[in-house]
């Protein structure tokens, strides 16, 4: 397995992986560091052949903040001037387009990926989960697609993936909206398929779940993944493409600078729609 990781935990047991994601901002919050092991970690799950299912869940209380915004920001720095022009503009496209295939990973990984949730879940926490084959959650969980706080169009899959798992209408409220789901919530839309009464009994329970995938015949399993995803993830990627040259040409705003801002003030933004 992968020497040297900073960001995620691998551990092998039975023909199960456990993939733990560490930090190392606070709440597991994804810089760098994630957004370039996690394709590493899931293109060597992929080419294991001990591994049959994989395990993805989070350290400490929560799962993910999300997108570590100090961390990352310099990515779309470049173009918040009034005089951005195609450099920074095309530069910010293959970035989100190099985010995208870190989370695609997941997807594409042949083994099946058990998503175990507890805490916060939060924006790029939920493009990931999304890309998991099946979600788990806590009691204590809640979810967030919560991108349109901070004035950006969410881009790295979870308006692509989310329909085919919650509906279009659950999933327009959640994307425009911003708004935090509890866990029973979650359940009843179904973005998870069961809730466990605390974050050791669903790891438990997704560790249980990863095993009796792991004694089926791998290579079957592996094609009714495939079938599965074969018409959805060519959807997701022409959604992917698309969101990710809308934001290019789209998301430098006062709006997006505001958010920044207010982010780093711990204040509430105000939005004037520039």
């Amino acid at each position: 397995m992968t020497d040297n990781l900073v960001s995620l935990k691998v551990d092998l047991s039975d023909g199960v992986a456990e993939v733990t994601l560490l930090g190392p901002g606070k709440g597991n919050a994804m810089g760098p560091d994630f957004w370039r092991e996690l394709p590493e970690v899931f293109g060597e799950l992929d080419r294991d052949e001990a591994v049959r299912a994989v395990v993805l869940t989070g350290s400490g209380r929560n799962f993910s903040y999300g997108l570590d915004l100090p961390a990352m920001s310099g990515s779309w720095a470049p173009m918040l001037g009034e005089k951005s022009l195609a450099k920074p503009r095309t530069d910010f496209l293959d970035e989100v387009r190099s985010l995208q295939r870190s989370v695609t990973a997941i997807a594409a990984c042949r083994k099946p990926v058990v998503a175990a949730v507890s805490g916060w879940c939060i924006g790029g926490g939920l493009d990931v989960i999304a890309a998991a084959d099946i979600r788990l959650a806590s009691a204590d969980a809640k979810f967030s697609v919560r991108e349109v706080k901070v004035a950006i169009v969410a881009d790295l899959g979870s308006l692509q993936r989310l329909a085919g798992i919650v509906g279009e209408g659950h999933l327009r409220e959640l994307a425009y909206t911003g708004k935090d789901v509890d866990a029973a919530r979650a359940e009843k839309i179904g973005l998870v398929n069961d809730v466990y009464p605390d974050q050791e009994a669903v790891l438990a329970a997704a560790r249980e779940l990863a095993a009796d995938i792991a004694a089926n015949p791998p290579l079957v399993v592996q094609g009714v993944k495939d079938v599965l995803g074969h018409r959805r993830e060519a959807e997701v990627a022409e959604g992917l493409r698309y969101v990710a040259a809308w934001n290019a040409a789209f998301l430098p705003s006062e709006d997006l600078g505001e958010a920044v801002a207010a982010f780093l003030e711990r204040r509430a933004p105000k939005f004037n729609g520039r």
